[in-house]
């Protein structure tokens, strides 16, 4: 299975929208719109699960598409890295007190 990033959604875009997009390359096994947590607003962005050949066909092919007057960005999803910091890692402070 491969998770696909698909941005610069036009902000009126729809999973059954984007679902029908990808089936033209293959199964897809799902397909999630973020949204901002706090406003539930659509943030631009998606993602979409296929096997990884129609994956594959289908980021080739949907990548630089026009929906809604926006060229589509699709890449394979990367890992999210983690954005809550944390503080570890703080090195050498250089000399002594």
């Amino acid at each position: 299975m491969t998770k696909i990033y698909v941005g610069n959604l036009p902000f009126s875009a729809t999973e059954e929208e984007i679902r029908t997009l990808f089936e033209h390359h293959g199964a897809v096994h799902s397909v999630s719109l973020v949204t901002d947590r706090y406003t539930g607003q659509p943030r631009g962005f998606g993602f979409v699960e296929m096997d990884e050949t129609a994956a594959k066909a289908a980021i080739s092919a949907v990548n630089g598409q026009e929906v809604g007057g926006r060229a589509l960005k699709v890449d394979e999803a990367k890992p999210r890295e983690d954005s809550r910091g944390g503080g570890g890692g703080r090195g050498d402070r250089g000399g002594r007190w």
